[in-house]
């Protein structure tokens, strides 16, 4: 066990920055590891069946992941494109892989059951490969992911249509692949129980999630809200896969009704490390279940098939992009990113097989022909991306569809300070992301209708979460000194372009930030402090001018004093001399400054 995780750790480490520092991505760098490392390579594993039964779990974080990124009226909006164009391409290809498979030996049976397999494009490389890229929110990558959101519902009605092809009267009450739970009840009372659970998993992320999410976030410890964010996508996973449903769908449904959760950007950091573990070894079980000696029988035959494949799905894919209006760079990207087979035709070939819809012999070839597309794909995206993407430009949707909008302004911390500085810049008309740590400080804030996320903003994950990247702006109005400067080092280590300004709780912790050389430190007492002063100075019968002249000049000296002895700050016995001279040199500034405008005064006179 740990030797193999040895294994597959160490292919990744060493196959993904090569293949990254050749502009080849990460996709493909874990295709080429598991190939080496695989039972026909070097032999360092074995069999990839079990450990990709569990890699496939990627795939179901990934999709939660997507689905926080998309409001239910973002879905809603992509209706169009999920059931038209999604369907189509689903159905168009089916029917001509059949057609061609009518001019083989094989039955018309098999053929489509063949078709079925072959339409499903791979929703892990797609989305990984466009996201690495930046193209995931151009029209094309959300084209694709409408059709791979169709391909992932398409699955459970295909598996049912599986046994009614079967060759040899074989029936799923004969062989039952993928037994559940609720088989044995009556039609109508499966249809229910499902209903049920979807229910349930919609409504308890809309209302139960965020009271549970709070009391675990009060207790300030971030493995177990980490826990806590696996333990949402595993049972839900548990209870779609209990009544036949896909789990990868039933995550996404999650993460869509979570998305205006304020706790969406902690579960995304949360989950995002798992995901990208499990769908690395995805990747390199895929890679490791090429069949190099059934390569080597049929080179020709198998070369031929793959080539028929990307044809066939190109075909079919740019005739709906011409019928769904894409310009023609989008078509293409759009074509070319899912022109090939996907991880789900491993398990319909599977359950093809044990229903007899085609021999095993054939189920291997398509297993192979699949795999073979899933290894080319990222190289003809990376094609794309070299001969006709523009360089330094992403591709804009037409629609301006986009998973999420990019805030101008992150403000950490949304207390009585951090609340002055939101309302001023929103009222100006600047969009906003705004964190806190402070579950019930949240709870408050977003009864009056503010989005405000929960996590901690010294985490580069969730800044980057936060869209720190798109930003202009970073201001810190947290009330914990040391968070204040975690915060501060995170921001300028990971993200330099942010310009930053920082709430200084008192003059130490000023001090300490000034360090930082960041563009504005504001003391959250001072500026209070000062007009309480001035007032004090006019109900004690100081002119109004010279009050407020007063106050100025304390404002400037102070500011003043603040870069000085910020200098010498450490160092007990001369700050302290330091200090006594600019209080001696601020009552010499307000005297001589009367002295002069008393002077003033008598000339005018």
């Amino acid at each position: 066990m740990l030797f193999s995780a040895l294994i597959y750790l160490a292919a990744a480490v060493l196959s993904v920055p090569i293949a990254k520092r050749l502009g080849l991505g990460s996709v493909l760098g874990y295709l080429l590891a598991g190939m080496l490392i695989g039972p026909y390579a070097l032999h360092l594993v074995g069999d990839q069946t079990d450990v990709m039964h569990f890699a496939e779990f990627g795939v179901v974080m990934m999709l939660f992941l997507v689905g926080l990124e998309l409001q239910p009226s973002r879905l809603w909006q992509m209706r169009r494109p999920i059931i038209g164009l999604g369907g189509l391409q689903v159905v168009l290809t089916t029917l001509l892989i059949a057609a061609l498979m009518l001019l083989s030996p094989y039955s018309w049976q098999s053929g489509i059951a063949i078709g079925l397999c072959l339409a499903l494009s791979s929703t892990a490389i797609v989305l990984q490969s466009l996201s690495e890229r930046g193209l995931l929110n151009s029209q094309a990558g959300n084209n694709a992911f409408a059709v791979l959101l169709f391909q992932d519902i398409a699955v459970i009605p295909i598996l049912a249509l599986l046994p009614l092809l079967a060759l040899n009267g074989a029936s799923a009450d004969a062989v039952n692949v993928h037994p559940t739970p609720i088989d044995g009840l009556p039609v109508w009372a499966q249809v229910g129980v499902t209903a049920l659970i979807i229910a349930a998993i919609i409504l308890g992320g809309k209302f139960l999630s965020a009271p549970i999410f709070r009391i675990i976030a009060e207790t300030r410890l971030r493995e177990l809200f980490t826990a806590f964010s696996l333990l949402i996508v595993i049972a839900i996973a548990v209870l779609m896969q209990a009544v036949g449903l896909s789990p990868a769908l039933g995550t996404f449904l999650a993460g869509v009704v979570l998305a205006e959760s304020e706790f969406r950007h902690e579960l995304e950091v949360d989950i995002e490390p798992f995901k990208g573990l499990l769908l690395g070894l995805f990747f390199i079980t895929v890679g490791a279940s090429i069949d190099f000696p059934l390569l080597a029988a049929e080179p020709l035959l198998i070369g031929a098939a793959v080539l028929a494949l990307f044809a066939v799905k190109a075909l079919v894919l740019a005739l709906l992009a011409r019928l769904f209006t894409m310009p023609f760079r989008q078509g293409l990207l759009f074509t070319v990113a899912l022109a090939q087979g996907g991880e789900f035709a491993f398990v319909l070939v599977s359950s093809a097989k044990q229903f007899q819809v085609f021999d095993i012999e054939l189920g291997n070839l398509i297993t192979l022909i699949v795999a073979l597309s899933m290894l080319i794909s990222p190289l003809l995206i990376v094609a794309y991306e070299k001969l006709l993407s523009r360089p330094g430009q992403q591709a804009k949707s037409d629609e301006a569809d986009q998973f999420s909008e990019h805030s101008d302004v992150i403000i950490a911390g949304y207390g009585r300070f951090g609340q002055i500085v939101g309302r001023l810049l929103s009222a100006q008309g600047f969009r906003l992301t705004i964190l806190d740590h402070s579950p019930s400080q949240i709870d408050l804030v977003r009864r009056f209708g503010n989005k405000v996320y929960y996590g901690d903003a010294a985490r580069h994950d969730l800044l980057q979460a936060a869209g720190a990247a798109e930003a202009k702006l970073l201001v810190i109005a947290v009330d914990e000194p040391d968070k204040t400067l975690e915060i501060i080092h995170t921001a300028q280590q990971h993200f330099p372009h942010l310009k930053i300004l920082a709430r200084a709780i008192d003059r130490r912790h000023a001090y300490q930030i000034m360090r930082y050389q960041i563009d504005g430190i504001r003391r959250e007492t001072f500026d209070s402090a000062l007009h309480v002063g001035v007032q004090s100075l006019k109900l004690l019968g100081v002119n109004e001018n010279d009050a407020e002249r007063a106050g100025e000049l304390f404002s400037e000296h102070d500011h003043q004093s603040l870069q000085v002895l910020a200098e010498i700050w450490g160092d007990d016995r001369s700050y302290g001399v330091a200090v006594k001279q600019r209080l001696e040199d601020l009552k010499q500034v307000l005297l001589n400054d009367q002295q002069q405008r008393q002077k003033a005064e008598k000339k005018r006179a």
